[in-house]
């Protein structure tokens, strides 16, 4: 009679979350920052279909990064739970951290009992109002939650691009400042992003109940000239 194969559990757990970080840093990086008007979004992304930033509910956004396939079905799961959670009690109801507590939960189940991780990270963020402050909730692939107040990064070389922010992010600075600082820590020393390379969207005040809008090319090219 064979013996069954053993594996420490603290091996399987190193195994898995290398496995995981290994895909997550293949990817293009992402930023979320907060500015004067509320809170911009930058994703080193060149395609214009496959989108790594999206609303999820009036006030609240979702971004990830890594294996596309694996962060649209969470978002898809986020946008079903927020609208029948709207619907069936009130908008107001719906907000940032619940969605969040349901992705870390999730992520933490399938990291724990499955054969192979998520290779994901995602942000949730949630703009403002006069009862309830700006929330930005990054979600790593084992389900742990930080909330962020400045802003996140997720995705790549994220210590070079941290320390970046960390030396340009101002209080209060507006959207061509963070736009421009936060281009210039996805770019890093060695090369150039243009329009055509990013993905921009902004949760903001003034665009009606819904906040959420994406930034196109010549707008982008304005901001960033």
């Amino acid at each position: 009679m064979t013996m069954p194969f053993y594996v420490a559990p603290e091996q399987v757990m190193k195994d898995r979350a290398e496995y995981a970080q290994k895909g997550i840093a293949r990817g293009r990086s992402l930023v979320a920052t907060t500015y004067d008007g509320g809170i911009l979004f930058v994703a080193d992304n060149p395609s214009r279909s496959l989108h790594k930033i999206s609303e999820i509910y009036d006030r609240i956004a979702f971004a990830g990064v890594g294996k596309y396939n694996e962060f649209d079905q969470l978002r898809v799961s986020g946008v079903r739970h927020a609208d029948t959670k709207g619907y069936t009690f009130s908008r107001e109801d719906v907000d940032a951290r619940s969605l969040a507590n349901l992705y870390a939960q999730y992520l933490g189940q399938v990291f724990t009992h499955e054969m192979k991780p998520l290779e994901v990270e995602i942000l949730v963020a949630e703009l403002g109002t006069s009862t309830r402050r700006t929330q930005l909730f990054h979600i790593a692939y084992e389900g742990t939650i930080t909330d962020e107040d400045r802003f996140a990064v997720l995705g790549g070389e994220t210590g070079a691009i941290v320390e970046a922010l960390e030396g340009s992010w101002q209080e209060g600075w507006g959207l061509a400042e963070a736009l421009r600082a936060s281009v210039a820590a996805l770019a890093g020393p060695d090369r150039t992003l243009g329009p055509d390379d990013l993905e921009v969207a902004v949760l903001a005040e003034g665009n009606g109940r819904r906040a959420f809008r994406r930034l196109h090319d010549e707008e982008l090219a304005e901001l960033l000239a």
